[in-house]
Formats: structure tokens, C-alpha cells, sequence
């Protein structure tokens, strides 16, 4: 299983930034060397069967068949036709994917995915996800954050919240809930029915720090020293807001692993989750989850681990997904194994990423997820954990894990053994 993140180190010098932030969404269309690219929001991961279907027409209609999980639980299409802006945003208006296109971009919001269906006593956190959404898009002055600001509401387990956010909200006992700003020791408790609003007026204070700063942070963990957020100053805020706070100081924070393909047993409903290998599925395969979904709870949740939640699916259900090559069995070969698109989508890219995964996927197992990226940028790449990390060189790879010296161009021929090895370092698993 993954291993816990190690503490995150602090810049030693604020980001200034000379441009504004180019991230895609559902109405600007990145344009790759496959085609252009648009990125759906899904708010908690949660997607309604029409929903889920109307984005596997998108993909079959404008782009290559295809959907791609992404690490914050949103879905891509790529291979997308020049000029077919206007028909995709229709479709996807007519869904209820775009209730705020002036927002569409800044609705990066992760849940903790299997909140309220394992029986646990912690609290049900997608309503509150949800609610922020609602009062997100109701906000003009939110469409300036960037489209890489990121708000998680975790319920209390610590997966989410291992993700690096900039806003995270975490379900306590009783009712209760920890409001932290970006990777601070400290964080304010609060009325768990107060934290949507409470996470909103720490967007709004992050954005009132970077224009102070000029520095055009994207992020919390971009901000100068001297422009740092202060919970002193957020509890200030919110209580002109209306929201009784109390600071919390060094709080410990848990930690929870990415929850693993688990599939229904025997004839009782259960709840799936079903890993696409390298986080891409067809249209086919999609609209098989939607099917099941659909004689289920009827709802999916797509998860920050490229992964899809179906509550209350039947036996049946996970028998075809098997069958359609999706992976519900835990410990198969593509547990923890993610890619960039490589090559031939990526300019960038300096060798076909997702088909050197595949050649050693089945030789090269072991605890530590491995990610594979194209070039240095290593897009989508694990956060809040441990990883192995392999890099195109043009040559080879490079190959970097956790308490282990660096090896550079690493040929195709060694990669198998290499990845294996790297891995199944016993003074990294022991920890």
C-alpha cells in the first residue's frame, strides 16, 4: 500500500509568476499534439448517470472514444476536433456540468470518496462539498482563483487531506470540523455546518493576499513570507462572516491510504471500486459503469486516484466490469501505477509513456506507487504519499525513489527488474 506523505518542504524563495494561469477546463480547450483537450469539473468526484452519459457522447461525438480520470477527480477528452467549442459546452450545459461557466475552471473539489458508505460514524462530507460548490459559483469574485486552487473536504480519515489542498475541511467529532489553510501546523474548529462558508471566506482571503503580494500566486504555498495567511487574521474574517471559529494549534493530522478495487461479493449489493488501468477508459467501458451505476444508487464518484466509486452495484455489475478489462480484484499489477499521456498526445513528451507501463506492469509490482512521466514537468503525478518516479530521458529513464540513489537512463531492456527493485526497498515499506 502507499506510504504516508512525508512532511512538505517549504519554498525558499515566492513564486512570481509573469503570466496568468493557462489550466483547461470544459470552455478553454487545450490544444495537444493528438487533437485539443477540455477538462469536465466534477465538485466531490459525483456524477449522475446522465451526467456520466453525456460525457461518453461528448468523447464519442467531438473526441477519440476515450475519458481520462485525472488526479483530482475530474474527467478529460481528448482528440477533440478544431471549432467544436460551442457544441460540447451545449451538451454539457444540457447535463448540468456547467452551472457556472464564468467558474468552471476554479470547481476543483475533492471528497473523501467513500464518505458515508462504510458504516463508519464519521461525517457524510459530500453534502458539504456540494454546498460549497453552490456557493462558490454564486460568488463573482471567485472565478479569479486559478485553476489549480484546490479546496478537499475530508471526513475525518485523512485521504483527501494527504493531497496537498489549499483549503481543506476535516470532519471531527461531534459535529465538528478543522478548517486548515494550505500545509499549516495550526487550523480553526468549527460548526461542521459552518465549513462550506468557512472555506469560501478562505478563498476569498487568499485572493485578497495575492493582489497585496503582486506576485500572481496560484496557490496558497506560492504566497511571499511576508504575505503569508495568518489564523489569526481568518478567524478575524470569519467572524465578521458570521462564523464562531476557535484556533487549534499543531494539530496531527491522519492519514489514510487511497481506497483499492474492491468488487461485490456473492449476491448482497456493495459498494465497487473499479480501477481503469493508467486512469483511461473507452466510451464503452464508461457507459458500462453508468449501466451499473444506473441498478445501483445512481450515482458515480470519481475519485483523486483515478478511480470509480458505484455504490450499491450487484454481483452482476461486477462481473461484466471485470470482463470489460477494469480492475476491481485488489492487488492487480495496476494498483498504484499512473502516467502522463506521453507520447504521441504530448509535444513534450520524449517517449510513449503508457506503453512502457504496459510492457512491465506485470514484472515490476511492489508497495510504492510508480508514476511515469514524459519529460520533466511530471504531469498528474502522486501527491500526499511516497512514490517511485520515472522519467524520459530520450535514451532511457531516469529512476528516483524514496531513500535510494538516483539512476539515470535506464534502458528498456532493465526496467522491469529496476522498477521492481526500486519499489520493494525494504527501508522505505518498513516505515
Amino acid at each position: 500500500m502507499p506510504q504516508p506523505p512525508s512532511a512538505a518542504s517549504s519554498r525558499d524563495e515566492p513564486v512570481i509568476r509573469e503570466r496568468g494561469d493557462a489550466c483547461p477546463g470544459a470552455l478553454r480547450l487545450h490544444a495537444a499534439d493528438d487533437g485539443f483537450l477540455a477538462r469536465v469539473r466534477l465538485p466531490g468526484g459525483l456524477l449522475t448517470v446522465r451526467q456520466a452519459s453525456a460525457l461518453a457522447l461528448a468523447a464519442d461525438r467531438f473526441g477519440d472514444g476515450h475519458l481520462e480520470l485525472t488526479s483530482r477527480g475530474n474527467v478529460q477528452l481528448r482528440g477533440l476536433a478544431d471549432g467544436c467549442g460551442a457544441g460540447l459546452a451545449e451538451l454539457l450545459d444540457g447535463a448540468g456540468l456547467l452551472p457556472a461557466p464564468s467558474h468552471e475552471r476554479v470547481r476543483n473539489i475533492v471528497a473523501t470518496p467513500l464518505s458515508g458508505l462504510d458504516g463508519s460514524d464519521r461525517p457524510d462530507v459530500l453534502a458539504r462539498a456540494l454546498e460549497f460548490d453552490r456557493l462558490l459559483c454564486a460568488s463573482p469574485w471567485a472565478a479569479a482563483l486559478s485553476g489549480r486552487f484546490l479546496f478537499a473536504f475530508d471526513d475525518g480519515r485523512g485521504d483527501v487531506a494527504a493531497l496537498g489542498p489549499d483549503v481543506t475541511v476535516l470532519g471531527r467529532p461531534g459535529g465538528r470540523a478543522l478548517v486548515r489553510l494550505g500545509r499549516a501546523a495550526d487550523a480553526v474548529e468549527l460548526a461542521g455546518q459552518d465549513a462550506p462558508g468557512a472555506a469560501l471566506t478562505a478563498a476569498r482571503y487568499f485572493l485578497d493576499a495575492a493582489a497585496e503580494a503582486g506576485t500572481q500566486a496560484w496557490r496558497i504555498s506560492e504566497l511571499p513570507a511576508e504575505h503569508a495567511l495568518d489564523i489569526t487574521e481568518f478567524g478575524r474574517r470569519l467572524g465578521i462572516a458570521g462564523i464562531a471559529a476557535t484556533p487549534v494549534g499543531a494539530v496531527e493530522w491522519p492519514y489514510a491510504a487511497p481506497p483499492r478495487p474492491s468488487g461485490a461479493g456473492g449476491h448482497d449489493r456493495a459498494t465497487l471500486c473499479v480501477l481503469p488501468p493508467l486512469g483511461r477508459l473507452g466510451s464503452a467501458q464508461w457507459r458500462l459503469l453508468a449501466q451499473v451505476a444506473d441498478a445501483g444508487s445512481g450515482h458515480l464518484r470519481v475519485t483523486p486516484w483515478r478511480s470509480v466509486v458505484l455504490p450499491g452495484a450487484d454481483a452482476d455489475g461486477a462481473a461484466r466490469i471485470e470482463r470489460a478489462g477494469l480492475v476491481i480484484a485488489p492487488d492487480s499489477p495496476w494498483e498504484s501505477v499512473t502516467a502522463c499521456t506521453g507520447r504521441p498526445g504530448c509535444a513534450k513528451s520524449r517517449a510513449d509513456v503508457r506503453a512502457d507501463a504496459r510492457a512491465v506492469a506485470g514484472l515490476a509490482r511492489g508497495p510504492l506507487p510508480v508514476h511515469w512521466s514524459g519529460c520533466e514537468r511530471r504531469c498528474g503525478h502522486p501527491r500526499g504519499t511516497a512514490w517511485v518516479d520515472l522519467v524520459a530521458t530520450g535514451s532511457g529513464y531516469r529512476l528516483a525513489a524514496p531513500g535510494r540513489p538516483v539512476r539515470e537512463d535506464v534502458r528498456p531492456s532493465e526496467l522491469a527488474a529496476a522498477l521492481a527493485d526500486a519499489r520493494t526497498d525494504p527501508d522505505v515499506v518498513k516505515k
